[in-house]
């Protein structure tokens, strides 16, 4: 695949290679692809998200469950 850019669009590309320690422009190129990737799917799981129906109330007690559950966890892999 070929990318025509004009000038300008070229030297800040090139200057994002240099500064941000790609080593050639295609490989900037791919990472900006890949956080669009990321950044769609994200949008998407936020919208399904917002579309979705309520479950359990976001309050202090559900977060409270959480952190505990998240501890148990990390506790239990460090017993294996």
């Amino acid at each position: 695949m070929k990318i025509s850019l004009p000038d300008t669009l070229k030297s800040f590309v090139d200057e994002q290679v240099s500064q941000r320690g790609y080593g050639t422009s295609s490989e900037y190129v791919r990472e900006l692809i890949r956080k669009d990737q990321d950044r769609l799917q994200l949008r998407g799981l936020l919208l399904d998200g917002a579309v979705s129906t309520p479950t359990v109330p976001a309050d202090d007690h559900y977060f409270y469950a959480l952190r505990q559950r998240v501890r148990g966890q990390a506790q239990f892999r460090v017993r294996r």
